[in-house]
């Protein structure tokens, strides 16, 4: 369990972006960030559509009014899927 203000474990992370394939190492990613790190079971799922990722949406400036980076939403599913 990742817990309140320590390190983010190191490892690697894969992003689709305009039809590119990106690994993101997560030593380099929250170097020196303030970060928001969230997990959804499944993406597209009705639960995580409309319970889980709308409220860090809608608080996203007020999270980053408190100093906040990056607000980063992980799933399970593949980058394809996502």
């Amino acid at each position: 369990m990742i817990k309140i203000n320590s390190l983010m474990p190191v490892g690697e992370l894969q992003e689709l972006k305009n039809g590119e394939m990106t690994t993101h190492n997560t030593a380099q990613l929250f170097a020196n960030k303030k970060v928001v790190l969230f997990a959804v079971p499944g993406a597209f799922t009705p639960t995580c559509s409309a319970a889980h990722l709308p409220g860090y949406v809608a608080l996203a400036d007020e999270l980053k009014s408190k100093g906040v980076d990056a607000i980063i939403c992980l799933s399970v599913n593949d980058a394809f899927v996502m």
